[in-house]
């Protein structure tokens, strides 16, 4: 795949950065293929090429089916899509003999056919006749490709099904099941989801369990209809049915708490004819796992209050040494260039507290609004009055009511990180507890970096590494969002020594976040940019939020 996306990839050619659009998943059908067997019909297959520096290289292909001039193939696609780059593929079709090989021979090639990917996304539903070599028709034979973008926040399901007391419709053993699931459209049509493998003589048979995107399953869904095919296999190609079921994703997350759903897999034909028929047995879910791909997001609130010192006194917390970071910029460096790594989209939200911002002088959240953090930070201090109080609640407040935003959007992953620097205990302590305890809802987690050398003892309290943290009314914390570490503890150690403590407890607080949501969070998708400096690192502007003094 990696040498795809090279080929692929906007920029590849001058060694630039790419710049990935989304992917895109395609799903292959075949209709009228040429009959290249004697006794049989053809057992065709699909090879995927992409073209490389102008050689056409396989990037994968679907499964075999036997017997079968009608074909549609259960394998997916999976590709990134540069909608600026022209990326162009090529589907052949071979009829393959015995082992899952390309022959050969010419009479084993059924067809191909060229495009670019930016032609079936365009057309979502692509059909295309076949040709032989020369340009020459291959019959009336053709092939449907659906293509489907998937966007990062989509998410995976992976389920886990088995059935049991199948019909037997073999006569001198028993049956042979596969189970299929088809995703029916707005327009009625029917679309193959998934495929399972063949279970050989067996009428309580357990699938292997597969992982499908929740747009391929059900377009995200949850009341779509699913139409579940369970079939006896047979390799002529000729499968005996056995029953069907329909399904939606929302009674499939009904499974829990050890509990399964289940569905009596009917064959309408016995329904109709046989007066006690019950089902041709029942079908299992016996396991359902969600994964959500995760989008993280960082925040930075910088102390700008006056017991930090006058930035112009080199005795300040926040003197600019031309020949050394201060304490702030060592801690903000450290840890950013290690959170940024973890910022989906690489713009932080940028924020001051316990300042006076001209013209009117009052206090109020500052705004980086300039390119990169640290420059803003530089550039911010002399145009400012280092005021009070250390208020801290109206930050934690905002980041959280942003995460709730975020939280309610369908299918939304992102998970909030706002870094805290401070020189000393906050002031509004009852309000900050409070409002870590509603925070601790929302997908967010907090770290908090003293700077100085002030007495921090009632900072642990926020951490809750020592106790339950509660808010002033009794209420606990739902989970432990906070992580404070004095930056003095790091004075002479390595930046990473204190962005490895700092991050320490983050995993763990995304695994608690979701495990409440009960969905099985996946590692943070990178960016498609290029790797950049915190210094460089874009900063996002949000409202301002006032603070009293």
């Amino acid at each position: 795949m990696n040498d795809v996306q090279d080929a692929t990839s906007p920029g590849a050619a001058l060694g630039g950065p790419v710049a990935c659009v989304s992917k895109v998943e395609l799903r292959v059908a075949c209709k009228a293929l040429l009959d290249r067997d004697t006794l049989n019909k053809s057992d065709p297959c699909v090879i995927l090429m992409v073209q490389n520096q102008g050689q056409w290289t396989e990037l994968d292909r679907t499964e075999v089916i036997k017997s079968n001039l009608h074909p549609v193939f259960a394998k997916v696609f999976t590709l990134d899509y540069y909608f600026e780059e022209v990326q162009k593929l090529r589907f052949e079709v071979y009829d393959i003999h015995g082992t899952h090989s390309i022959g050969a021979r010419d009479d084993d090639f059924l067809g191909g056919v060229e495009c670019t990917l930016g032609q079936i996304v365009a057309q979502k539903k692509m059909v295309k006749p076949l040709f032989l070599k020369y340009a020459k028709y291959a019959g009336k034979s053709a092939i449907t490709v659906h293509a489907e973008e998937i966007s990062g926040n989509n998410g995976y399901v992976e389920l886990f099904f088995c059935a049991k007391k199948l019909d037997d419709k073999d006569l001198f053993s028993k049956s042979d099941p596969f189970l299929e699931i088809y995703r029916i459209n707005d327009d009625g049509t029917e679309q193959l989801v998934h495929r399972t493998e063949v279970i050989k003589n067996n009428l309580n048979p357990v699938w292997e369990p597969f992982k499908v995107s929740l747009i391929s399953l059900c377009s995200c869904d949850e009341d779509r209809k699913l139409k579940c095919l369970v079939w006896d296999s047979d390799s002529r190609g000729k499968h005996d049915f056995i029953g069907e079921f329909y399904a939606t994703f929302r009674e499939m997350q009904k499974i829990g708490g050890g509990s399964k759903v289940t569905w009596d897999c009917m064959n309408p034909k016995y329904k109709l004819k046989k007066k006690n028929y019950k089902n041709s047995g029942v079908v299992i879910l016996s396991d359902l796992k969600v994964r959500a791909n995760i989008y993280s997001s960082c925040s930075v609130a910088i102390d700008f209050t006056a017991s930090n010192g006058d930035p112009r006194n080199s005795c300040s917390l926040h003197y600019i040494n031309p020949y050394q970071p201060n304490e702030y910029l060592k801690a903000l460096i450290a840890v950013g260039e290690i959170c940024q790594d973890y910022d989906s989209d690489k713009r932080f939200s940028a924020l001051g507290f316990g300042a006076r911002i001209p013209p009117n002088y009052e206090v109020s959240i500052i705004l980086f609004k300039i390119q990169g953090v640290v420059e803003a930070y530089q550039n911010c201090l002399p145009k400012i009055q280092l005021y009070g109080p250390t208020n801290v609640s109206p930050i934690i407040s905002r980041i959280a009511k942003l995460s709730a935003g975020e939280e309610t959007i369908k299918d939304a992953s992102r998970y909030h990180i706002l870094l805290i620097l401070t020189d000393g205990v906050v002031t509004d302590m009852a309000d900050t507890r409070e409002a870590i305890v509603r925070a601790s809802y929302q997908p967010l987690s907090i770290i908090i970096v003293g700077v100085g050398n002030a007495d921090f003892t009632d900072m642990q309290i926020l951490d809750g590494d020592d106790g339950v943290l509660r808010s002033p009314k009794g209420e606990p914390v739902l989970r432990d969002i906070v992580q404070f570490v004095p930056f003095r503890d790091f004075k002479t150690a390595s930046p990473a020594a204190l962005a490895k403590c700092v991050l320490a407890e983050v995993p763990n607080q995304v695994v608690e976040y979701y495990s409440h949501k009960a969905i099985c969070p996946m590692p943070p998708v990178p960016s498609c940019d290029s790797p950049t400096s915190l210094a460089n690192t874009p900063t996002e502007s949000l409202p301002a939020v006032g603070t009293t003094a």
